[in-house]
């Protein structure tokens, strides 16, 4: 049977895209796994972030494309939760990027700096170094570099 982790590099690069978008999964574990059958740290680094970043900037358009309306009437949410929302980001801006890694709530900060219209060019510059400073602590902490 045929699994991310018997693609390699491959697979590394498609776990992490996948779990960078609304799919409920990290790649941590996946990263650890590869990085243990390649020993290939610089190579895990490169395909693991790649695919993770490529991931976050997905669901940053798809959050570009929402819209108020459609998420009060198809979520439910109030429309003063959406204010309080939009003045988080407000006050932290672009810069929540850079924890965008973080499980389950990273996909949500990059759906709102999507959906509330953060600058695009340092939101993806600041998406690519949280996702590369996330892998590069794992290389370290393995013990990899």
């Amino acid at each position: 049977m045929l699994s991310l982790e018997t693609l390699g590099l491959l697979g590394l690069f498609i776990g992490s895209f996948l779990a960078a978008t609304i799919l409920p999964f990290s790649s941590d574990i996946l990263y650890m796994a590869i990085l243990a059958s390649t020993g290939d740290p610089v190579g895990c680094l490169i395909s693991g972030t790649l695919g993770n970043w490529l991931g976050s900037v997905l669901t940053y358009w798809m959050g570009r494309l929402g819209k108020i309306e459609w998420i009060e009437k198809w979520f439910h949410v109030k429309h003063e939760k959406l204010i309080s929302c939009r003045s988080f980001v407000d006050k932290y801006g672009v810069w929540l990027a850079l924890i965008a890694w973080v499980p389950f709530i990273g996909d949500v900060f990059c759906i709102a700096l999507g959906f509330f219209r953060t600058r695009p060019v340092p939101t993806t510059i600041l998406l690519l170094a949280g996702k590369a400073a996330r892998f590069a602590v794992w290389n370290l902490v393995i013990g990899a570099f």
